[in-house]
């Protein structure tokens, strides 16, 4: 084991000196899903024992890889044990990233980690520098395993309840690492399948175990260091980390109150429960669509001001550097407040009495301007392709490209075509546009030491 991570490890190196960090975290996830959908598409994976053919697998594994949920077949009717212990595996890569995975293995190894590495695992978390980046690593580590091995415990104890041992085993692991990584898979589908976590929508004690995990690892790794770092003073948080939990506040809180006053009096949905599991319901709603993609009633049933919602929350997504996808809440947050300040005639934008640059705010703009594009551009193709209601068809490119999984019931009805197209919205929901754009696409810089003459345009 030992000599296979130190020739990985050189093979790597020799291969990432003439790419870049971003072309190097694209082309791993890329590799990781391929590699998925072969071992899902063999005949051990399936419960039947016959192969379930490669797009399924490969619309399988990208979900799984890329912490989405989205699936054209339900996870326990359809998976065998190996099958759903490969997706456990590429969930909690496609979470954690793999670099974080292979470096935790190297530094057990006693290997120094290089600068190039360093630059990768700086990008997997989302820093802005590598300063200390090796010790967030293991941190980071260690948070993952005790969070998800404690709600693990839980979740077992209260599946014994319903499941033989060794099945509520299982299923306690299973959705406690898919909850963290806030992936939406689940096993329930032997109760009812497709059923997600319906079964449990009175279950005080799963949703909220379900629901702690998603907000942990939905905020980020950076957030949570910088916490314990100035546990005593919170007055020494970074500008990030204040703004990463303002808005993650409420968007919760606000999420909830939003939910629950669309969805109320709604017999498919919150309408039949009694007020206590509505309130519950409806903050469960409101954490799931940042990006988890669990269920407790059908999102087709919902009204359509609750699925527009949805649709949005699902494209704000959770924390930069975090198991969650999306936009990303601070990003969203520096869109909004920069608009607020030009509104108010200001030149520059000040939070917490921080200065944001304008090539900061320009990247907030520009991620938000593409990920608002390609959600529409491929809902019109899939309510052109599939002759679905444009509604549903937004929902599922919102919740592809936020990587949160929870569907209008349209994903098993695609057409090939549609799936292909899924396939990369997931992709590039959790490899990040940017990453992909700056290191694929990036115009050569010698290009930008040319400087044109200014003019004036008529905005607004």
């Amino acid at each position: 084991m030992n000599r296979f991570f130190r020739a990985l490890s050189r093979h790597m190196s020799r291969i990432s000196r003439a790419l870049s960090p971003a072309q190097v975290i694209t082309l791993i996830f890329a590799a990781i899903v391929l590699l998925g959908a072969v071992l899902l598409s063999l005949p051990v994976s399936s419960r039947a024992g016959e192969g379930c053919g490669f797009l399924t697998a490969l619309f399988t594994s990208c979900s799984a890889t890329c912490v989405t949920g989205l699936a054209l077949v339900d996870t326990f009717t359809q998976w065998s044990g190996f099958g759903q212990a490969v997706l456990l595996c590429l969930i909690q890569v496609g979470g954690l990233g793999f670099m974080t995975i292979f470096s935790l293995f190297l530094l057990m190894l006693n290997a120094k980690l290089g600068l190039k590495k360093r630059m990768i695992l700086q990008q997997t978390f989302g820093l802005t520098d590598i300063q200390g980046v090796v010790q967030l690593l293991k941190r980071v580590v260690l948070m993952t395993a005790s969070v998800e091995l404690v709600c693990a415990v839980v979740l077992s104890v209260r599946f014994l309840f319903d499941f033989p041992l060794k099945s509520a085993v299982w299923m306690g692991l299973f959705h406690s690492v898919s909850a963290f990584c806030n992936a939406g898979f689940d096993i329930l589908g032997r109760i009812s399948p497709g059923c997600s976590l319906s079964p449990y929508a009175g279950d005080p004690l799963v949703l909220t175990v379900v629901m702690l995990e998603i907000v942990v690892g939905g905020i980020g790794f950076f957030v949570w260091q910088d916490l314990w770092i100035n546990r005593r003073s919170m007055k020494k948080l970074s500008v990030y980390s204040r703004m990463a939990l303002w808005a993650t506040g409420i968007l919760l809180v606000g999420g909830a109150l939003i939910f629950c006053f669309f969805e109320w009096s709604n017999p498919a949905t919150l309408g039949a429960m009694g007020p206590g599991k509505k309130i519950l319901n409806g903050v469960f709603q409101s954490v799931t669509t940042r990006t988890a993609g669990f269920a407790t009633f059908s999102q087709a049933d919902m009204t359509e001001a609750g699925r527009a919602v949805s649709c949005i929350w699902m494209l704000i997504g959770g924390c930069a550097g975090s198991t969650a996808g999306g936009m990303k809440t601070v990003t969203v947050a520096v869109l909004l407040l920069s608009t607020w300040s030009v509104a108010r005639g200001k030149s520059s934008l000040t939070v917490f009495r921080r200065r944001i640059s304008p090539g900061q705010i320009a990247m907030a703009y520009a991620i938000v301007t593409m990920m608002v594009g390609l959600a529409i551009a491929g809902a019109v193709v899939l309510a052109a392709g599939n002759g679905i209601p444009f509604l549903n068809a937004l929902f599922e490119t919102t919740s592809a490209l936020g990587t949160v999984g929870l569907t209008a019931d349209v994903t098993a009805g695609l057409s090939a075509a549609s799936q292909i197209m899924i396939i990369i919205f997931m992709f590039f929901g959790r490899v990040g546009i940017m990453t992909i754009s700056m290191g694929f696409m990036m115009s050569d810089r010698a290009e930008e030491r040319i400087r044109f003459a200014e003019t004036k345009l008529m905005i607004g």
